[in-house]
């Protein structure tokens, strides 16, 4: 049985040897250069070392490495050191809802190869119509609609490519008032909101099974629209901010949250196909 320590070993031996590298010394240099024998820096960076250093020779290590110890343990995602760590793992940033923001875009590239995790205010953004993104940003300019389309655009690009894994979680009531014309959709004419429903069904037929979207009962579950991006961070959306979390104990406790939420999911991937379709048959 592996315990919460035996976790940190291959994250500290993989950035030990890093940042040596990083610092242009050889080994036995790195070693001196903090008191250490080479044979004992070279037991710590073994694929069969099962032991972490002392509380002193990690921090002796982070200190000539110039990085923070958290980062040192695989802890955070910063590898900065003082009071930086801090504002680093929990950011709030204004601006949030913006379409012409450049964040979220940037997040995404950041995470290729990793698994993106994603619980959306109402439908996710890569399946919308460009009717769809027009209706719910019509009190913006021209511009922020075409920047939002545009944005749709490139996340369902980027959901195209073969190196992507992405998980969506929302409550299958928000498709179903969506279907009515319920809630911010009331007065969404029925063709267009017709035509979005084609439109998820299609892709989601095309994109699965890199792209999979999980349904739960929102009489059961809750969550606050949430990105994971991997284990590099994890962005609460809170209307008009984003909470930024960095620290790797923080995003390891969303995707737990996450992890829930598909658990105690009614409609699997492969079924949102079918309750879609049937919603389209009783919207005739």
């Amino acid at each position: 049985m592996t315990t919460a320590k035996d976790d940190l070993i291959p994250p500290f031996r993989e950035r030990l040897a890093e940042v040596i590298e990083r610092s242009g010394q050889s080994r036995a240099a790195f070693a001196a250069a903090i008191g250490l024998d080479r044979s004992t820096l070279s037991q710590l960076l073994s694929s069969e070392n099962e032991r972490l250093p002392r509380a002193e020779t990690v921090v002796a290590l982070a200190r000539e490495a110039g990085v923070s110890t958290d980062w040192l343990l695989g802890l955070s995602q910063s590898a900065e050191i003082g009071t930086q760590v801090v504002a680093n793992q929990l950011e709030i940033e204004g601006g949030a809802g913006d379409p012409l923001d450049k964040r979220l875009t940037r997040w995404h590239t950041e995470a290729v190869g990793s698994k993106i995790r994603y619980v959306p205010a109402t439908l996710p953004d890569l399946l919308k119509t460009e009717a769809t993104i027009d209706f719910e940003y019509q009190q913006l300019s021209p511009r922020v609609q075409e920047a939002q389309r545009e944005r749709a655009e490139a996340r369902l690009a980027y959901s195209r490519r073969p190196e992507t894994d992405m998980e969506v979680c929302s409550s299958f009531q928000m498709i179903e008032a969506f279907a009515r014309g319920e809630f911010i959709w009331r007065t969404m004419p029925v063709a267009d909101r017709r035509a979005q429903l084609e439109q998820m069904a299609k892709l989601l037929d095309e994109l699965y099974p890199t792209f999979r979207w999980f349904l739960y009962d929102g009489l059961q579950r809750f969550s606050v629209p949430v990105t994971i991006y991997g284990l590099q961070r994890a962005v609460l959306y809170i209307g008009g901010m984003f909470i930024v979390l960095q620290a790797t104990e923080h995003i390891r406790v969303l995707s737990k949250h996450f992890d829930d939420l598909v658990r105690a999911a009614t409609v699997q991937p492969p079924d949102v196909i079918s309750l879609i379709e049937g919603l389209l048959r009783k919207s005739k």
